[in-house]
């Protein structure tokens, strides 16, 4: 099982590794969102740059980077704590990806991907956190920062078993926000328009 642990860890980063906002801006001809818009390579920015069909797209991949890998070692009978530990490397590639010289995204929709197959009532309040805040202020930051944020708490409440990753997931994600924490203190965060 150790052995099968590391794999799957190993396997996660991999797959976590591969930049779908990268890809579907190659694909759809528009400009590398690395080094344009926010310089996020994310659904977020890919909305940005292309409107909704390439930011859908990405935002797809995304969430299945997390599920594909956390899916695949549930059904291995990989423990709780471990499959937690999977979600994190699978965050870990998406924020630095091994194929795109470690410049990544910020890990929030591959880490809500990560929740559905152990906590698919979790992953549903967290969207449902996402979607509200995000319509009434229209700026994803925001709606991710507080979204992460009580992520530990809903683990807590409805899937204790996981709230030590859930809490390390939810560390790496704010790391990832402090600029636009920053930008948000000082009334600088833009918000999204809709298309």
């Amino acid at each position: 099982m150790g052995a099968l642990i590391v794999l799957a860890i190993i396997s996660a980063y991999l797959f976590g590794s591969i930049s779908s906002a990268v890809l579907i801006c190659r694909l759809f001809g528009l400009p590398d969102p690395r080094t344009s818009g926010s310089n996020n390579p994310g659904a977020t920015n890919v909305y940005r740059l292309g409107g909704k069909i390439p930011a859908a797209l990405t935002l797809w991949f995304d969430v299945l980077k997390g599920m594909v890998p956390v899916w695949g070692s549930y059904f291995l009978g990989i423990e709780p704590f471990y499959l937690g530990i999977i979600a994190v490397a699978a965050c870990l590639g998406h924020i630095f990806p091994l194929y795109f010289h470690f410049r990544g995204g910020k890990a929030v929709a591959t880490a809500l991907g990560a929740m559905f197959p152990v906590a698919w009532e979790m992953a549903l309040l967290l969207i449902a956190t996402w979607l509200l805040v995000f319509r009434v202020s229209r700026v994803s930051s925001l709606a991710a920062i507080v979204t992460v944020s009580l992520a530990p708490f809903y683990a807590y409440w409805i899937k204790p078993q996981y709230t030590v990753p859930v809490i390390m997931i939810s560390v790496l994600i704010m790391w990832r926000h402090q600029s636009n924490i920053v930008r948000l203190r000082t009334g600088q965060e833009k918000r999204t328009r809709r298309q």
